[in-house]
């Protein structure tokens, strides 16, 4: 599997760039019952494939993406897997539409799922943990649709009462504690003292970026041989969008001399930079690169890096799979992806983009160094998402603000 995943992470890579300049309206399913009506082309087109597709191809796959709680206007999770599998179906002339649960419940994304069978569509991809109760009631009644899941795990589907998956579903989940280590570390050796994690709802995913944020800060303090010197808020939002509430939480930290505040969840990173701009504060970014969105919204710079994860490589490799009949290369399996490669950090399933590098202190050639490191086994990082982690520097946590 790996050499088929690095033979599409470059042109993957390229998908997840244009996260921040997406601007389609979503579509919506209306409304949530069995009767509800599908997604019309006028609120959802399918991929336009008139625009000479770079292969040419009589597969009968048609696929549709079905958003969780947001949008594919998120410049996040959903508009990121939305924008990989457009590209995907354009560049191979396939059909594909998506669509938007008519509120975030377990039967409306039910409903967009049925919706979406019954228009005819039998490849599924669906991010994040929100769907595993969809999966868990849909999957074993419909055996000839492909579903693909981000970020779905064992424990998500296990609360769904799913033990194991079926022969028409996969998921993918991510070593985030490894990209919040990078970026933890990062920040401190660019000079960063004064640091802030802002998780949105504490699931395990955002529980192990925030904690490999803590040890990453703490190794790269440690080694500079000023653990005295760094300390970290830690807060959940409660929820993955900002608000007034969040926003006053962040104008406090930064008005009481946080410098850089990891905004991990979604939206929520919009209260992050509406704080951090009054303050000429930072902001890190999550899950892809959101140095253009945070930059553009807060001001030139405020974005400083983001742990990313490589949600469009995933949706490119595993459809170029189900497309050439590999589709047993993942057949009920959960795979969890991190580094495949020391020597090409570009090649990783967890990362810092290195296109809008702009840090001066801890260099490219310093990151590539540590991904090495990480890749050769000398530097870990611990998952376990139960406790803080023990730490030289101090961190400070806070009760969820909501």
């Amino acid at each position: 599997m790996k050499k088929r995943l690095f033979a599409v992470l470059m042109a993957a890579t390229m998908v997840a760039s244009l996260v921040a300049c997406g601007s389609t309206e979503p579509a919506t399913t209306e409304p949530a019952t069995e009767e509800a009506a599908p997604a019309t082309e006028e609120a959802a087109p399918a991929a336009d494939n008139t625009e000479a597709p770079a292969t040419e191809t009589s597969s009968d796959l048609k696929i549709a993406m079905i958003t969780d709680s947001g949008d594919i206007t998120d410049m996040s999770f959903n508009q990121t897997t939305y924008e990989a599998c457009d590209a995907f179906s354009k560049t191979n002339g396939l059909t594909f539409q998506y669509y938007k649960p008519s509120e975030d419940s377990d039967e409306a994304r039910t409903a967009a799922f049925n919706n979406a069978v019954a228009d005819g569509y039998n490849v599924v991809v669906v991010p994040g943990y929100l769907f595993a109760s969809m999966i868990a009631t849909v999957a074993d009644a419909n055996p000839d649709v492909t579903i693909i899941a981000l970020d779905v795990s064992q424990g998500d589907f296990e609360g769904a009462g799913m033990t194991e998956l079926p022969a028409n579903v996969c998921s993918f989940t991510y070593q985030e504690e490894l990209a919040g280590y990078m970026a933890g570390y990062a920040v401190v050796k660019e000079g960063y003292k004064k640091l802030g994690f802002l998780g949105g709802i504490a699931v395990p995913a955002v529980i192990r970026y925030g904690y490999g944020f803590v040890q990453g800060a703490d190794a790269a303090a440690t080694e500079l041989g000023i653990a005295s010197d760094v300390e970290v808020n830690y807060v959940y939002g409660g929820q993955f969008f900002g608000d007034e509430a969040v926003t006053a939480t962040m104008d406090t930290w930064y008005s009481n001399g946080t410098e850089i505040v990891f905004a991990c969840g979604g939206g929520i990173f919009t209260s992050a930079g509406e704080a951090a701009k009054k303050v000429d504060g930072k902001v890190v970014g999550v899950d892809v690169d959101q140095t253009g969105t945070i930059d553009g919204l807060y001001g030139e710079g405020v974005c400083v890096t983001s742990a990313m994860k490589g949600l469009a490589a995933t949706v490119n490799t595993t459809l170029t799979d189900v497309l050439d009949g590999n589709w047993a290369a993942h057949s009920g399996k959960i795979e969890n992806l991190g580094i495949v490669s020391g020597d090409d950090p570009s090649l990783n399933y967890v990362q810092l983009p290195t296109e809008t590098w702009s840090m001066k202190n801890f260099t490219v050639d310093d990151y590539k160094a540590l991904v090495k490191s990480m890749a050769d086994g000398y530097v870990t990082v611990d998952s376990n998402i139960d406790v803080m982690p023990t730490t030289a520097i101090k961190v400070t946590t806070f009760d969820n603000i909501h």
